[in-house]
């Protein structure tokens, strides 16, 4: 698999670049209109696009196979995190360079990169002055992350929380029993670079770019191993979070490392960049260095997302594995 190249050259010509932009007009800021937006900020900055896909799940998968296939090295992304994860992931396997910006409620990667900028903001400033930046990610078998990863009995909430987004009360009500019932019996076993951190409620493994632990360039994840223990102490913890740093508190063992291992006697439920996957009861997580070269303005302006956040976010999915991801 390529990657990006090691050193970020002093001056990044991108008119030298096929640029493809891709809209999920089905996402929270996104509308048809911005495409017109879109082009005329490229357009002031002597850029034009070969190619745009503007819509849906097929306008997606169109835009994500012109980056497998080459036809594309340079993606400008406007949509939600599952969206931009997705065209990172192919921006990853391709060494094609990608422009993230925020179209949808949380923004994870675009808000690590650009911090609390509007779209348009973000992307004038970008054109202006571009700059490279390598991210260091994560990854489950083909699947990657670029900010978080939360793996175990807390990701179950992700139901819930969708059912109260949607506006069934009941339904909500009905599945937050159902997983706080579940959050406290199932554990994972947890190693971390072959040290074992025993059975834990979950595990958060944070990508360098969104820690606050870590600098953007350490090869490494910030790895936060969560044993609340039972409901009362769950609560704690979500004070904690609020109130205080999350790393104070008794439940959270934090470690560094670049391979976790989890085992589980059940499939084990995970939230990959605000997106919920469903594993087999065995996952291995690797570090994946400089997995993607984003586009960046030159003078950074970087906001973290602390893995409490994630769990607020609305979410996409579930997508299941089957079998053992290794």
């Amino acid at each position: 698999m390529s990657r990006p190249p090691a050193e970020a050259p002093q001056d990044l010509d991108l008119r030298s670049r096929t640029i493809g932009l891709l809209l999920n007009t089905a996402s929270g800021s996104c509308r048809a209109e911005s495409r017109q937006e879109l082009e005329d900020i490229l357009a002031q900055a002597g850029l034009q696009a070969s190619h745009t896909w503007c819509g849906g799940g097929e306008e997606i998968q169109a835009a994500l196979a012109a980056v497998h296939s080459g036809e594309v090295d340079l993606l400008v992304v406007l949509g939600g995190d599952g969206t931009i994860r997705a065209a990172a992931e192919a921006c990853a396997n391709r060494q094609a360079l990608l422009i993230p910006l925020p179209g949808g409620t949380m923004n994870m990667l675009p808000r690590a990169l650009y911090g609390d900028a509007s779209w348009q903001e973000a992307l004038r400033a970008t054109l202006a002055a571009p700059r490279l930046q390598l991210v260091h990610g994560g990854k489950i078998g083909d699947d990657r992350f670029f900010i978080a990863a939360i793996l175990g009995a807390p990701s179950l909430w992700a139901e819930a929380r969708e059912a109260v987004r949607e506006g069934d009360i009941s339904e909500a009500a009905r599945r937050s029993v159902e997983a706080l019932s579940q959050a406290f019996s199932e554990k994972v076993r947890c190693q971390v670079d072959g040290r074992d951190h025993g059975a834990v409620e979950a595990v958060s493994l944070l990508c360098p770019l969104n820690s606050a632990a870590l600098s953007d360039e350490e090869e490494v994840f910030e790895v936060a191993a969560i044993d609340a223990g039972g409901p009362l102490d769950a609560m704690r913890l979500a004070l904690t979070a609020v109130l205080r740093s999350w790393r104070e508190d008794d439940a959270v063992r934090c470690s560094r490392g670049r391979a976790v291992e989890l085992h589980s006697d059940e499939p084990i439920p995970a939230i990959l960049d605000g997106e919920t996957f469903s594993f087999g009861s065995s996952v291995k997580v690797e570090f994946a260095p400089r997995s993607i070269a984003a586009i960046v303005p030159g003078r950074p302006a970087a906001a973290s997302l602390e893995p409490d956040a994630l769990l607020t976010a609305p979410l996409q999915g579930p997508k299941p594995r089957s079998g053992s991801a290794s």
